[in-house]
């Protein structure tokens, strides 16, 4: 058996902003201009966003069980301060 199975089936805790763009099937540049204008959520950390996974799992998960449309914006966070 491989060292950790279970840790090896699970998702990252966060994506880069291609991988994220290639799992949605757009491209990077929309990706990155949506998370710029706060249309999508993102972590910025020294100049370099990452996609928290979960934000994807519960934008699919909210269009899932409502069956609409989800906008990414209403999950996005504006400036904390």
């Amino acid at each position: 058996m491989s060292k950790s199975t279970s840790e090896n089936d699970r998702s990252p805790r966060f994506r880069s902003v291609p991988e994220t763009a290639e799992i949605l099937g757009m491209s990077e540049v929309t990706l990155y201009r949506a998370i710029r204008e706060g249309q999508f959520p993102a972590v910025k950390v020294r100049g370099r966003y990452v996609v928290p996974s979960r934000a994807l799992d519960d934008m699919e998960a909210a269009a899932m069980s409502t069956g609409a449309v989800v906008d990414a914006a209403e999950h996005a966070v504006t400036k904390v301060a």
